[in-house]
């Protein structure tokens, strides 16, 4: 199969340009620097991708999943009774992280996202972010990239199958599921175009049936957050996609909720 002329100059670019990662347990600052899930092929002429857009592919071409993002905090991280792990992408990787956010201060609550991640990344890493860690429960929010195409096509039947393998380990590890719905997009602003809102809401539904049919526990952020066209406004995502501070607000008392709810004390 031949490939596009783009890959092939855009694997040209990473051959020759030195590889440079994020110092270990990196996280973004605030919300203007914080992570967002690009994929340049979709957005430039490989010839106009940054040093750093290069670096990062080659980054994710020698481990697509990110092994390497969370091992030695892994190693590092101390037994502890009632931990959950919040499992996601780039809004779950800020949370706490970006400026004016905070992450559940107090509460044996351990954050395990990846900016950009789409489901398939995830379930490669669910052993060593999730299960090794022993917690009681896990928090899964995951979804929207692989409706953004971050990583190729993705149907929803494929989007539900990695669901349901997440939730088959961590059920066999006797882990409670908590099942968060995908966040409202009318639009992605680094693949414009894709009109999302329907999917999006199509996969909250099946998110929920399935939650009811496995026993796990169904987090409904989306009613809380869209707005008529099935986005949301700016003063809960600047872009559309990513929370801001006030967004994280009306979802931190949700994610109790749905905590409280699957660990009955």
């Amino acid at each position: 199969m031949k490939l596009p002329a783009t890959l092939v100059a855009a694997f040209a670019l990473l051959a020759v340009v030195p590889v440079s990662s994020p110092a270990r347990g990196q996280a973004a600052t605030s919300a203007a620097s914080a992570p967002v899930a690009i994929n340049p092929l979709y957005t430039a002429p490989p010839t106009s991708l940054s040093t750093d857009q290069v670096a990062s592919m080659q980054q994710q071409l020698a481990d697509w999943p990110q092994l390497g993002r969370y091992r030695a905090d892994n190693a590092r991280l101390a037994p502890g009774q009632g931990r959950v792990v919040f499992y996601g992408d780039s809004i779950t990787d800020v949370w706490g992280r970006a400026k004016g956010t905070t992450f559940f201060p107090g509460k044996p609550y351990v954050n395990r996202g990846i900016s950009g991640q789409t489901t398939a990344q995830m379930l490669l890493r669910f052993r060593q972010d999730v299960i090794d860690l022993q917690p009681a429960a896990v928090l899964i929010l995951a979804g929207t990239n692989d409706l953004a195409g971050n990583t190729g096509l993705a149907t929803l039947p494929m989007i539900e199958d990695n669901f349901r393998s997440m939730t088959e380990l961590a059920k066999a590890h006797h882990i409670r599921v908590i099942l968060a719905s995908v966040l409202p997009v009318s639009d992605y602003p680094w693949h414009r175009g894709l009109q999302p809102a329907g999917k999006v809401r199509a996969l909250n539904t099946w998110l929920r049936q399935y939650a009811a049919s496995s026993g796990a526990t169904y987090l409904d952020y989306y009613s809380a957050l869209a707005n008529a066209q099935g986005g949301m406004d700016p003063r809960l995502a600047s872009d559309g996609v990513h929370p801001t501070p006030t967004g994280y607000a009306v979802m931190a008392p949700l994610a109790q909720q749905a905590i409280d709810k699957a660990l009955p004390h």
